[in-house]
């Protein structure tokens, strides 16, 4: 078994995991698990953020089949136990966003759909959120329904030391100037997760903090650092494609973005902006949740559950 289990983060029981191959050779490390609770509701895709892990969604697992869904979830190319793309495995890198849409699609061939009862839905989170809105306008879409914790949009104010506009110029002349497999500057190979709790924008629960830099501290390989100027001018793309005039209203597949009130990686007016403009989407706000909603304390993640409990109370249960 690929899955690293601690004592305060154990592997879920009945897991099923391994590796596939995408379209250009690269092996995607996924895991699945049957739920645990009639009646049967469908399955769960989960789609990480940036630098994530399989490890760091053992709970959100659990919550899951206690609700009657089967999940399954991978981890995204160049991070976590997939393959990484660049000889230094600490840097976050892609070349382009249309390869996550290719092994989001390869995931749901080779493991959703051949072992996953229907309706089958998607949760995403950050990074993962905004991989699934690319796929939003398909009208041949897999999904019934996706579920998007703080969806990155746009970045955050806070993340941006210059005008978007500036930022992005400056990223494809690095790029075009060969620089594209460097870390983007003043970034490095050091995981945010190693950061000091007291410091950190991602959630204000220290024990599920802890407990994911305890998962990196035992399995060093998982962990990734900054991003390549490469995977920014890849981002930059790709969020210039979701804010164009357009994309919100072609979006096909039915959305719930929960949104975190004090955000600092991901913008939640764009988020907003955005869920407003959709015809099928619909929207909450956690006004005291940090970035990472499903890693947040008791009371935020009930919030964000009983959303979730609501929006998919329409989906049909599956025989």
């Amino acid at each position: 078994m690929s899955l690293v289990s601690l004592a305060k983060n154990p592997v879920p029981s009945g897991a099923v995991d391994g590796f596939i191959r995408s379209h250009d050779g690269l092996q995607l490390r996924y895991a699945r698990w049957e739920a645990t609770r009639a009646p049967l509701r469908g399955s769960v895709l989960i789609v990480p953020g940036r630098s994530e892990f399989i490890e760091k969604y053992f709970e959100v697992v659990a919550d899951l089949r206690r609700r009657g869904y089967a999940v399954v979830i991978y981890d995204l190319r160049g991070q976590g136990g997939s393959d990484r793309l660049l000889a230094d495995t600490t840097k976050g890198h892609v070349g382009r966003f249309r390869d996550y849409d290719r092994d989001l699609d390869t995931v749901m061939r080779e493991v959703v759909i051949p072992s996953c009862p229907q309706p089958f839905i998607a949760l995403g989170h950050s990074l993962g959120g905004h991989i699934l809105m690319r796929l939003g306008a398909d009208a041949n879409s897999p999904f019934e329904r996706m579920v998007l914790s703080a969806p990155l949009v746009r970045l955050a104010d806070q993340q941006m030391t210059m005008p978007p506009a500036v930022a992005r110029s400056l990223t494809e002349m690095m790029a075009m100037c060969g620089r594209g497999s460097a870390f983007i500057p003043g970034g490095s190979g050091t995981s945010a997760q190693f950061e000091p709790f007291e410091t950190n924008i991602l959630t204000s629960d220290r024990e599920r903090f802890l407990r994911a830099t305890a998962v990196l501290e035992a399995a060093p390989h998982l962990a990734i650092g900054s991003p390549t100027i490469g995977w920014m001018r890849a981002c930059f793309r790709s969020m210039a494609q979701l804010q164009a005039p357009d994309t919100p209203p072609s979006v096909q597949v039915p959305m719930l973005f929960v949104m975190a009130g004090d955000d600092h990686v991901v913008s939640t007016t764009a988020t907003e902006e955005f869920a407003l403009r959709t015809k099928l989407g619909s929207r909450v706000l956690i006004p005291s949740s940090r970035h990472e909603i499903l890693q947040e304390t008791d009371e935020i993640r009930a919030r964000f559950w009983a959303a979730f409990d609501a929006y998919l109370t329409t989906t049909a249960v599956a025989a």
